[in-house]
């Protein structure tokens, strides 16, 4: 009689075994089920094939029901999103066309107002200064606005950085040359070596640098070499002019950033972001090294490949 009850017994605590593996191994495909669900949900969101009707009660509902509320809003927001960066390329591409013209047609009629030699020519040479500076100021404003939100995308491709650094020291020379300054662009130094880059922003980036190198030096030289490492060409632009000092560095590539140093020249604080932000979508980044009253260095970083 004994040994009968404990074969029951046996055979009872089997039985809870089996029942209890049978119970974590469908609470198992249960879990997974709805993880794949839920997996689902984000992968079709990702895709932007997302529908919420697609799923039923089961198993964790409240929580695939909720992952699909936040899904959609997600979705919602991001649709707001995406008509509202319409409207501003548009705005800004209304921005840009419609200044062109009057800006024109005031340069123009201040040439032909000093061309009558009036005797106010004095200040309608002064007329054409503030008319040339709006026009710097709306045309980077615009190149500004169209990097941020992606009107403008940047092509990197390989080439060849002897040709960047002659095209851009043809455009200056003649500027630091005016200013008696002297302009060394060592272009035949970096035959044979190439980056990834885009070629117009890129040249638009060193343009920045070569202008400021001019403007804020006032006797000397501006130099602009390259150096070539394993990841990064380097493109160095120094100067001996003013400096910046150590507690300013940080802020001079903020947008609009003016330091009271020089505060009565010529410039609107534009430049230095827009070159950084070229060479940011470009996987390239920018490094200074100054000393007030020491000139400058500014160096940018090209990478070698995409």
């Amino acid at each position: 009689m004994t040994e009968d009850r404990a074969i029951v017994i046996f055979i009872i605590a089997i039985l809870c075994l089996v029942l209890a593996a049978g119970i974590v191994i469908f609470d198992f495909f249960i879990r997974r089920r709805s993880l794949k669900r839920m997996y689902a949900m984000i992968q079709s969101a990702a895709d932007g094939t997302f529908q919420a009707d697609l799923y039923d009660e089961s198993l964790f509902a409240s929580v695939e029901n909720k992952l699909a509320e936040y899904i959609a809003a997600s979705q919602v927001q991001a649709g707001k999103l995406a008509v509202e960066q319409e409207k501003i390329k548009a705005l800004i591409t209304d921005i840009s066309h419609q200044t062109k013209t009057p800006l024109a047609n005031i340069l123009l009629y201040a040439d032909l107002l000093k061309e009558e030699g009036l005797e106010n020519s004095e200040n309608m040479a002064l007329l054409e200064t503030q008319a040339k500076k709006l026009d710097f100021l709306i045309r980077s404003l615009v190149k500004m606005s169209r990097l941020e939100t992606g009107i403008l995308v940047l092509h990197p491709v390989k080439s060849a950085v002897s040709e960047l650094l002659a095209e851009a020291g043809e455009q200056y020379e003649a500027r630091a040359r005016e200013k008696g300054l002297y302009l060394r662009v060592l272009w035949q130094e970096a035959e044979g070596i190439s980056a990834c880059f885009d070629p117009k922003w890129t040249l638009e980036a060193l343009g920045n640098l070569i202008d400021n190198a001019i403007k804020y030096t006032e006797t000397g030289s501006i130099t602009v070499q390259v150096k070539a490492y394993e990841l990064f060409v380097c493109i160095e632009v120094a100067d001996t002019g003013i400096g910046i000092a150590e507690e300013e560095q940080a802020k001079i590539f903020g947008r609009f950033y003016r330091s009271q140093q020089v505060a009565d020249r010529a410039g609107v604080g534009i430049g230095l972001y827009l070159a950084r932000e070229i060479l940011r979508q470009q996987s390239g980044y920018m490094k200074l090294a100054s000393e007030e009253g020491e000139g400058a260095v500014f160096s940018m970083y090209l990478p070698v490949a995409q």
